[in-house]
């Protein structure tokens, strides 16, 4: 018998057997991207007030969108590249890619 392999009782990997019904599976991607739907709209709301002249031009739902949008991107980049979620490495390029896209999209090419 494989250690690997899709049985009737659920995925089987490594002798272990994860049972997932749809609403686990929707509370695991849930879970999977709340770090950046909280850094996009905390950093977001951060920026609008501190900087609350120089970004005017940009609205709040454009920036929580952009820099959501990216950190998910960077999550599932982390998930591929390090074989599992939750590394503070992939937590760093969350940090460093929602100031990107902040700095990106409220100072170098603001909406107009």
């Amino acid at each position: 018998m494989s250690s690997q392999g899709l049985s009737p009782d659920g995925l089987t990997i490594l002798n272990w057997t994860i049972r997932m019904g749809p609403l686990d599976a929707l509370l695991h991607i849930l879970n999977f991207v709340a770090p950046a739907l909280g850094v996009g709209l905390f950093a977001s709301l951060l920026a609008k007030l501190l900087w609350r002249k120089e970004l005017r031009a940009a609205s709040l739902k454009t920036l929580v969108v952009w820099t959501a949008a990216v950190g998910m991107l960077v999550l599932a980049a982390g998930l591929v590249a390090f074989g599992r979620d939750g590394r503070m490495a992939t937590y760093g390029l969350l940090v460093l890619s929602t100031t990107l896209v902040l700095w990106w999209k409220g100072f170098v090419r603001p909406q107009r």
